[in-house]
């Protein structure tokens, strides 16, 4: 019994790890023709609850998200708004039902993300900082 228990322990624990390395190691992009070089924390929220649709220089942005259930989406709202998954989901059924926004465009994976980034110069999105290329511009780092 003491074993599964020590087992146990020992893979939260490594959860728990990857889930801070992975929080920590996210980063805002944008395509590198793209004229901001940051973002403010408060404007990546607006753009990403649909309070505002432009970067803070006027010009429209695509706000590109994951796919429900992608854990990288989990993180990434837990640590720019502080809410839950659940919570986020809530907000965006309310906002969607009174037609107020739309929620970001939704892609898959990392790659899907990434490719979309490099053909859109008004996109934004949040990846892991090792998947940043010379194509992409990074413009908000979270904090360690």
């Amino acid at each position: 019994m003491n074993r599964v228990l020590s087992s146990l322990s020992l893979v939260l624990v490594l959860i728990w790890c990857s889930f801070v390395s992975a929080e920590s190691n996210l980063v805002i992009v944008v395509n590198k023709h793209n004229p901001i070089e940051r973002i403010e924390k408060r404007q990546l929220i607006d753009m990403y609850m649909g309070k505002y649709l432009a970067f803070p220089n006027g010009h429209l942005a695509v706000t590109l998200d994951y796919t429900k259930g992608h854990n990288l989406r989990d993180i990434f709202f837990e640590t720019l708004t502080g809410r839950s998954i659940t919570q986020i989901n809530a907000y965006w059924s309310r906002v969607k039902f009174s037609g107020k926004a739309s929620p970001p465009q939704a892609y898959p994976t990392i790659d899907a993300i990434i490719d979309k980034v490099k053909t859109t110069p008004s996109a934004i999105a949040y990846i892991p900082a090792t998947a940043v290329t010379d194509e992409l511009k990074v413009v908000y780092r979270f904090a360690k």
